[in-house]
C-alpha cells in the first residue's frame, strides 16, 4: 500500500512538472525574436540577401531591394548621424509576451498570424518601460535603423514645439518669412507656422503617389540631379488655393517649410538639435540617421531612420506627454495640443472616404473623445501611441504598394491590445 501512494505520488509530481514544463514553453518571455524570412520573402530579394539598389519607384527601390533599403538608407545617400545617449534609458521586459486575439474581417487573427501575411520588418508593443512583445522579419534585427518615412514628421512638429518653450520661435501665429525672409514674396513667406503645423498651408501642391506630382517635383528639386537648395525648391510651389488654416490638405512642401523655420529660428542643424533635445535627454539606445539635401539641410518630411527601440522610446515620451528619464523634455501643454482630439465640423477632422482621423500638429489624431494618435508612414511605418494606458505600438514594414492610413488591420489589433489594458 505504501508503494502504491509512493508510486502515485511521483507520478503526479512528474505531471506537474510537465503541465508546468509546458505552460512554461507556452509563457515566452519578451525577448526580441529574430526571423530570416517573412511574407512573399522570395519576391522581397531572400535568396539575393536582401539586397540595396537604385531608388526608384516604388519607395525606394523596387520589391527586391525594399528591405536592403528601408534598412540602410544611410548608404543610399547622405545624411546626419543622431548621437545615443551616454546612459541609455533601459527598457525591462514582460516575464511573457503579450497575447493578442482580434477579428479582422470574417476571421479571427493574432499577432503569429498578422505577422505571417503582412511584410512588416519589426513590430514592438510597450507599456510604461516594460516592452510586452518585439519581432523582426526578413533578417532584420535590434541593431538596424529602419527608416521611418513620414512618421519624421512628428519629430519635426515636436521640435517646433521646443523651440517656441526656448523662445528660438516666438509664436506659431509668426509667417515663415519672420525667420526665412528669403521667402518674402511668396506663398510659404506668407503662410503663419500654425497652418504649416496643420498641413493647412492653402497652397497647391499634389501629393498622390503618382509621376508626376509635385511630391515627386520637390523630391527631385531637393535630392535629385538638380540638387536646388532648399529656398528655392520650396519657391517652385507659388500657387494659394485656399487662405492659410482653412483646408487641410496633406502636403510634404508644409514640412519642409517648417524644417527651414527651425534651422533659422534656431541656429542648429535638425539633426543637432533634435540630438540635444530629444534623442539624447530621452535615453536613446543608439543613434539615428536623417538625409540631407545638397546644402545639408534636413528633409524633415521624410528620411529619419533608428531601431525599433528607440522608436519605442520616442513613442513612450509622446504617451507621457512629453516627460520621460526623470525629465520634461517636450512642453506638456505642447504636446497636449498637438494630440488634442478634433471636433467634428473642423477642418482638421479629415472624413475623406475610408480616412477618418483627425490632424493635429503633423501627428495624425484617431477618432472619437480619447486621446489616442498616431505617426505614419507610407509603406506601413506606424507609431501608436494611447497616453492613457501608456502603451504604444511600433510598426516597421515594406509594404510593395502604399495602403490606406492607418492599416485596417492593425488598427485593429491595436484595438484589441488597448482593451487588455482599459482600467488598469
Amino acid at each position: 500500500m505504501f508503494a502504491w501512494r509512493s508510486l502515485v505520488a511521483v507520478l503526479a509530481v512528474v505531471m506537474v512538472f510537465q503541465i508546468d514544463a509546458a505552460h512554461a514553453q507556452q509563457m515566452q518571455p519578451a525577448n526580441p525574436v529574430f526571423s530570416p524570412t517573412g511574407p512573399d520573402a522570395e519576391a522581397y530579394g531572400e535568396k539575393l540577401g536582401y539586397p540595396t539598389g537604385p531608388s526608384l519607384s516604388p519607395p525606394m527601390g523596387r520589391q527586391q531591394n525594399m528591405i536592403g533599403n528601408f534598412s540602410h538608407a544611410d548608404q543610399l545617400a547622405p545624411t546626419h548621424t543622431i548621437a545615443a545617449a551616454e546612459h541609455p534609458l533601459p527598457l525591462l521586459r514582460a516575464a511573457a509576451e503579450i497575447s493578442v486575439k482580434f477579428t479582422f474581417g470574417k476571421e479571427t487573427a493574432s499577432l503569429a498570424k498578422y505577422l505571417d501575411t503582412n511584410p512588416t520588418t519589426g513590430l514592438l508593443i510597450a507599456r510604461n518601460d516594460t516592452i510586452l512583445f518585439e519581432h523582426y522579419q526578413y533578417g532584420r534585427t535590434d541593431r538596424d535603423r529602419l527608416v521611418s518615412q513620414s512618421m519624421a514628421k512628428t519629430l519635426t512638429g515636436m521640435l517646433v514645439g521646443i523651440a517656441l518653450s526656448e523662445g528660438a520661435i516666438h509664436s506659431v501665429d509668426d509667417t515663415v518669412q519672420t525667420y526665412v525672409p528669403e521667402l518674402k514674396n511668396t506663398e510659404m513667406g506668407s503662410t503663419p507656422i500654425r497652418a504649416l503645423l496643420h498641413m493647412a498651408s492653402g497652397i497647391a501642391f499634389t501629393e498622390n503617389f503618382g509621376n508626376p506630382d509635385d511630391n515627386v517635383r520637390l523630391s527631385n528639386s531637393l535630392l535629385g540631379p538638380e540638387k536646388l537648395n532648399p529656398i528655392s525648391a520650396v519657391s517652385r510651389f507659388n500657387k494659394r488655393v485656399a487662405p492659410p488654416d482653412t483646408v487641410w490638405h496633406y502636403s510634404n512642401l508644409d514640412t519642409e517649410g517648417l524644417s527651414l523655420v527651425l534651422t533659422r529660428a534656431t541656429h542648429m542643424s535638425m539633426s543637432d538639435y533634435l540630438q540635444t533635445r530629444i534623442w539624447q535627454p530621452m535615453g536613446a539606445e543608439a543613434s539615428a540617421n536623417w538625409q540631407i539635401d545638397s546644402t545639408g539641410q534636413e528633409v524633415g518630411y521624410c528620411c529619419f531612420s533608428a531601431t525599433l527601440r528607440d522608436y519605442a522610446r520616442f513613442a513612450l515620451l509622446l504617451a507621457h506627454d512629453g516627460a520621460l528619464n526623470g525629465r520634461q523634455i517636450i512642453p506638456r501643454q505642447w504636446l497636449l495640443d498637438a494630440t488634442q482630439p478634433v471636433r467634428q465640423g473642423s477642418f482638421l477632422a479629415v472624413n475623406h472616404e475610408t480616412n477618418p482621423w483627425g490632424y493635429g500638429y503633423q501627428t495624425w489624431l484617431m477618432p472619437g473623445p480619447r486621446r489616442t494618435f498616431f505617426l505614419d508612414g507610407r509603406a506601413g511605418q506606424r507609431i501608436l501611441v494611447d497616453p492613457t494606458t501608456h502603451l504604444v505600438l511600433v510598426h516597421t514594414a515594406v509594404r510593395a504598394k502604399p495602403n490606406d492610413v492607418g492599416g485596417a488591420e492593425l488598427v485593429e489589433l491595436w484595438s484589441s491590445v488597448l482593451k487588455q489594458f482599459q482600467g488598469n
